[in-house]
């Protein structure tokens, strides 16, 4: 798992149609679109995702650039906590929590009835196992904030206990859809074919395709479809042609364009979740990048045209942003002024940091996602009325992550879980976080974050928080312009599909088919 899952776990690849046998609050599908249809049993779902034979994984706690590949895990392997509709956090493998009064000491519960798909009950040490395992990842860290894999231990066979070296009085919120549970002493060389506890169970996987049929056995509840198809597809373009056709039943995340193609088609519909995707640019502020005076960040933020940026590269289906991340959190700071264009003050700001316009920048993308290279095309021509050359340079998937991410001095990135501003504080903002995308240390913002988690009040946090994002908004090193819809695309027969920003469209067990 990578970044991706960091989110598009909080996220975020984004989470949804979760609910378990222990929360109400996980019901996260669309609804039919034909009012009064009972849901039916039945059928199989061909679903379209994106990815490249070169990059395919099949470890839950491996590094995944590839949406199909988390799509099949998120459907075989089941986490502690996801993301829900009233509330940002329900159980998932977990029955509930409770906090220690310091906010230190966690005790999750594992949820009644839970099983893997050999039939064996899924205990604490399972839990412990599989989590000392993830901690034990180039990106453990950031993964578990604050947890050492010692301070993970299990209290008798249904409570998992972690201590936090702080306080953190969001913890389950960070566990969201990262914490991916194995059996324990599971080796290596079996991983690929290991039983999970999620809805579904793997008939068989090729080349980034899959087939998965329903675990009758599932503790969260019936599942609905008999089988999900998941087929790999290098572009978005390739994934919506293949709907059209009737070859796929759903194209997942296909973007704006697809969209736009769509939208006089009577038989397919269009599933929006707002706030879904954030392509960020990265401004590195580490010493000797040439964007580590904050002056120089606070210009080219002025030099975008968000307006823009969104109607092009979004083909207006996203809303504009105000260079923080988690627009879609409940304290979402929106008092924040908007950063507005002006070309004026960012040329004074250029001139007072000493920056050097004769030089050209290279801006490092991929294409990844839709608009993401595109984003970046048009971010240059708008900078460059300011004064600044950049050139964008296209890397491979693979390169990039490997060669551009953390490491490059201005890049595009992209996250699909954007509903917590918490998340995104810990996992790339604090000064000791494994994916600090900027290199951003800030001893004011640590200090503001640290307090704001060891506050139990969730009003009094929330201020709190407010704080957290005016320094982001201030000072660090995202340039953020919009947020993406996220966008399916689904034949008419498909109803249930999830609706939570963020990679809660891999949530399938509540979809089902009218036919």
């Amino acid at each position: 798992m990578n970044r991706r899952q960091l989110l598009w776990a909080g996220g975020a690849i984004g989470t949804a149609a979760l609910l378990t046998a222990c929360s109400g609050d996980g019901d996260t599908s669309a609804k039919s679109a034909a009012a009064g249809t009972k849901p039916k049993k039945g059928g199989t779902l061909r679903v379209g995702a994106l990815g490249r034979a070169s990059a395919i994984t099949r470890d839950p706690h491996g590094s995944q650039a590839n949406e199909c590949d988390y799509l099949i895990i998120a459907l075989v392997h089941d986490t502690l906590t996801a993301p829900g509709a009233k509330t940002n956090t329900v159980p998932r493998l977990t029955s509930g929590w409770k906090a220690s009064d310091d906010l230190k000491t966690w005790r999750f519960t594992i949820a009644e009835g839970a099983t893997f798909h050999d039939g064996s009950p899924v205990t604490a040490e399972d839990v412990v196992w599989s989590l000392r395992r993830l901690r034990g990842t180039p990106s453990g860290a950031s993964r578990l904030p604050g947890i050492r894999a010692e301070n993970i231990k299990a209290e008798g066979a249904g409570t998992v206990v972690l201590v936090s070296d702080y306080a953190n009085a969001e913890l389950p919120l960070l566990l969201r859809l990262t914490t991916f549970v194995l059996k324990k002493d599971t080796k290596d060389k079996e991983i690929e074919k290991a039983p999970g506890a999620g809805p579904f169970k793997l008939e068989w996987f090729r080349s980034g395709n899959a087939r998965l049929v329903r675990n009758e056995d599932w503790y969260g509840g019936e599942v609905l479809l008999d089988a999900v198809e998941v087929k790999i597809f290098e572009s978005p373009q390739a994934m919506s042609n293949a709907l059209l056709a009737g070859q796929i039943d759903v194209a997942s995340n296909v973007g704006a364009v697809a969209a736009r193609t769509a939208e006089k088609r009577k038989d397919i519909r269009i599933v929006r979740r707002p706030n879904d995707m954030a392509t960020p640019i990265v401004m590195r502020t580490a010493a000797g990048s040439p964007f580590a005076d904050a002056k120089v960040r606070e210009a080219l933020r002025l030099a975008v045209d968000r307006d823009a940026m969104v109607k092009q590269v979004l083909s207006g289906y996203g809303t504009v942003a105000n260079d923080i991340l988690g627009t879609g959190d409940p304290a979402y700071a929106q008092d924040i002024p908007q950063r507005a264009r002006d070309l004026t003050k960012a040329k004074a700001l250029l001139r007072e940091a000493g920056f050097d316009t004769s030089k050209t920048y290279e801006l490092m993308t991929t294409e990844d996602v839709s608009g993401l290279a595109e984003s970046a095309t048009l971010f240059a021509t708008q900078v460059r009325e300011a004064g600044v050359k950049v050139k964008v340079v296209k890397q491979e998937s693979g390169t990039f992550w490997d060669k551009t991410w953390l490491k490059g001095d201005l890049y595009t990135s992209y996250w699909g879980t954007n509903d917590s501003v918490v998340f995104f504080a810990s996992k790339t903002m604090v000064s000791d976080s494994g994916t600090n995308e900027a290199g951003w240390k800030n001893a004011q913002f640590d200090a503001a974050y640290r307090k704001a988690m060891a506050t139990k009040d969730p009003a009094a946090r929330a201020g709190l928080l407010h704080d957290v994002q005016r320094i982001e908004h201030e000072e660090s090193g995202y340039l953020l312009w919009g947020m993406a819809d996220g966008i399916d695309l689904a034949a008419a027969p498909v109803h249930g599909l999830p609706t939570l920003p963020g990679y809660g469209r891999v949530q399938l067990e509540r979809a089902w088919l009218a036919r």
